[in-house]
């Protein structure tokens, strides 16, 4: 999928072709009148004008995608996974159309057309390039492509955006970009998951878990970000994360609404204080893969009050350890999974070996800071309430056994006694289900920490695509407003502070009665 860059000063050159013009500010000072004692005149004073909140400025729904092409028709990647407001976006951008565009998108609510334009490109000669390469023995698939273009991000507001590419033959695709913010303190923090997208990005013919063939063993080692993503670019984030974010942002618009930051997973890896003062952290849907410094530092963030929210399931399951490529830090995801003996750091740093968290050299089970363990998949079940006192069920009526199909799948995670398990916990939902022919139970749950965190945990990768009903899976009828009412009392809860005092957790493990040890088998983990 990616491949090593033969010309590291032309591909960080700035080539200027969509540069956007910035207009010179005029001194309010110059050609100002005169009073008779040669003093400036008073000038009239403009009235006064609140700025209108982001989410209520004009949205478009010209931001999706209706006409794929060919498969590399026109495709692109970010040379930055993330930027702040003012950095420029390096992009590179492959097609088979004479020329292309390029639009920016900053994804939220926006009267529920979901975007609003930012910016757009000049017509853009196009052209094919370089065909990518397969290193070694860790296979992975990279690009020695030329960036076209460095977009400004001058003005843009924190966010998640979709870089929209259009050829000119009429073909489209996504660039996922995270503008970051400044700061994280008294805000609730929305992470960009791209270590996960990456092991799932096929582009090339491998990903974390399959080659060509489609077979384990021939899979990558070691995954680069320089390079597409598959399908349209961003199924990943549209997938998993874009609703919460839909919801997050609609709720900054309501009185006393919330204020977001954003960032990614590469960078809360790097900045050991990003997070502190942040209300909370939202991992969204599907979170799997974090090194040991951004599980220190999110472990940090909690044991001093900043609340944890998982809105799916199998998060914080693999290790994995970033390096650097030819364009900069932190753009490749190294994971050796199953065979972490091959790892280059198993005889020298056993910190650094990237197995899974629950496995050795150095075992540390992801059940210690989210709350429950992953267990398996696939599954198909229903969601049945075990807690309908919580808060978290406020406004929603359910009563106890209260049952939503399909709700839990297609991984799902449960509270195993088995391995280290925070206390008090509060198991909110016990879902009867069977995976792979076996019998077991899904659970969400909530616990509160000694330092005045509280952490919840949806428990199934089905939860943001059911918030809206916008998803497969035969999600519907009540599904919806449920998932709604739920996250956003978790967004609200969790944007006053730390959740302990307020919301603490009624503990019923006991009474759940609860298997210790999984069921199903773990090859089935792969």
């Amino acid at each position: 999928m990616l491949t090593g860059m033969n010309d590291q000063t032309s591909r960080r050159a700035f080539l200027g072709l969509a540069a956007a013009g910035v207009a010179g500010s005029v001194s309010a000072c110059s050609g100002a009148a005169r009073s008779a004692g040669g003093r400036p005149a008073a000038a009239t004073a403009r009235p006064w004008r609140k700025p209108v909140p982001e989410n209520k400025l004009p949205g478009t729904a010209d931001w999706v995608i209706h006409h794929l092409g060919a498969e590399h028709e026109i495709e692109g990647y970010a040379g930055l996974a993330s930027v702040r407001a003012g950095e420029q976006v390096p992009l590179f951008v492959s097609t088979t159309a004479r020329s292309f565009t390029v639009t920016a998108y900053r994804l939220g609510w926006y009267q529920g057309l979901g975007a609003r334009r930012l910016w757009g490109s000049k017509t853009i000669r196009g052209g094919a390039q370089k065909a990518a390469t397969v290193s070694g023995a860790t296979k992975t698939v990279a690009t020695a492509w030329e960036p076209l273009l460095h977009i400004p991000t001058d003005d843009w507001p924190a966010g998640a955006y979709l870089l929209k590419l259009h050829a000119s033959s009429g073909a489209q695709r996504y660039v996922p970009v995270t503008v970051r913010s400044e700061s994280c303190a008294g805000k609730v923090v929305l992470k960009n998951c791209v270590q996960t997208w990456q092991a799932y990005n096929t582009w090339g013919g491998y990903d974390l878990y399959k080659g060509p063939n489609g077979a384990y063993a021939d899979r990558s080692l070691v995954v680069s970000l320089d390079r597409p993503y598959g399908d349209n670019g961003a199924n990943m984030f549209l997938t998993y994360e874009r609703n919460v974010i839909k919801l997050a942002e609609h709720l900054t618009i309501e009185p006393g609404g919330l204020d977001l930051a954003y960032v990614t997973s590469m960078d809360i890896a790097a900045d050991p204080h990003l997070l502190d003062g942040a209300s909370a952290l939202i991992s969204m849907g599907h979170d799997e893969y974090w090194t040991p410094q951004e599980r220190t530092h999110v472990t940090a963030a909690r044991n001093k009050g900043v609340n944890l929210a998982f809105f799916g399931a199998n998060a914080l399951f693999r290790r994995t350890r970033l390096e650097s490529s030819t364009l900069g830090a932190a753009r490749q995801v190294v994971c050796y999974k199953t065979d972490y003996t091959a790892d280059p750091e198993y005889h020298k740093d056993p910190t650094e070996v990237t197995s899974d968290w629950r496995e050795p050299p150095n075992s540390a089970p992801e059940s210690s800071l989210i709350g429950t363990i992953y267990e398996g998949y696939p599954v198909d079940a229903s969601f049945v309430v075990s807690a309908p006192k919580s808060w978290v069920y406020k406004g929603t009526g359910v009563p106890k056994g209260a049952s939503f199909p399909h709700l839990v799948g297609v991984e799902y995670d449960r509270v195993d006694p088995a391995f280290p398990v925070e206390r008090p916990i509060e198991v909110l939902s016990h879902s009867p289900l069977t995976c792979n022919g076996v019998a077991s139970y899904g659970d969400s749950a909530y616990y509160t920490h000694k330092g005045g965190a509280g952490v919840y945990n949806s428990g199934t990768m089905r939860w943001v695509e059911a918030i809206y009903g916008d998803q497969p899976h035969g999600i519907g009828g009540s599904t919806p407003a449920f998932v709604r009412q739920v996250t956003t009392n978790v967004l609200h809860a969790f944007a006053d502070g730390p959740a302990a005092d307020k919301y603490k957790a009624n503990d019923n493990l006991a009474a759940m009665s609860e298997r210790t040890g999984s069921p199903i088998n773990p090859g089935n983990l792969q």
